[in-house]
C-alpha cells in the first residue's frame, strides 16, 4: 500500500462523519500551531446513537480502505464525546451541548481550515456558530 499522509487520514474520517450524517465536520491543521498531532477532525452527531454510528464509521472506514488501526480512543463512559486517537490525525465526535462547551474549533482559532471538498463533501450542514467560523476562514484564505 502507498504511504498514506495524515491528511489523506483527516479526508477518510471526516468523509465516513459525513456519510452517517455528521453535520460542523471542521477538519483543522494544527501542524504549525502543536507537536503531538498534524490534524483535528470535529464533528458533531444530534444524539448517542448517531455519535456512536459516527465513530464506528470512521474506525471500520480507515481500517478498511486504508489499513489505519487507532491508537488510543477515548470517551467510552461519556455519551456526549467520543475520541479516536491515530497519533497524526485526531477524530472528536460530539453532541451539540458537550461541542457547544468545549468549543475546540475556537480554542484552535490560529488553525488552517481544510476544505472539506478535498473529501468530497459538497454540501457540509453547518450550524450558525460553526458556519460563521468556516466562512471567516474560507475569507482569510482568499
Amino acid at each position: 500500500m502507498a504511504d498514506i499522509s495524515s491528511l489523506d487520514i483527516a479526508l477518510a474520517a471526516a468523509r465516513a462523519a459525513d456519510e452517517r450524517k455528521a453535520f460542523d465536520i471542521m477538519i483543522l491543521d494544527v501542524r504549525e500551531l502543536v507537536d503531538v498531532t498534524d490534524y483535528f477532525v470535529i464533528a458533531t452527531g444530534r444524539n448517542n446513537p448517531q455519535v456512536e454510528a459516527i465513530v464506528s464509521n470512521v474506525e471500520d472506514e480507515l481500517i478498511d480502505k486504508l489499513g489505519v488501526k487507532p491508537n488510543h480512543r477515548e470517551g467510552a463512559n461519556d455519551p456526549g464525546w467520543k475520541l479516536i486517537d491515530y497519533g497524526d490525525v485526531v477524530v472528536d465526535v460530539f453532541q451539540p451541548e458537550v461541542r457547544e462547551y468545549y468549543r475546540l474549533e475556537s480554542l484552535w482559532g490560529d488553525a488552517k481550515v481544510v476544505d472539506l471538498a478535498q473529501a468530497g463533501i459538497e454540501n457540509p450542514e453547518y450550524s450558525d456558530r460553526i458556519g460563521k467560523l468556516v466562512e471567516r476562514h474560507e475569507g482569510a484564505a482568499n
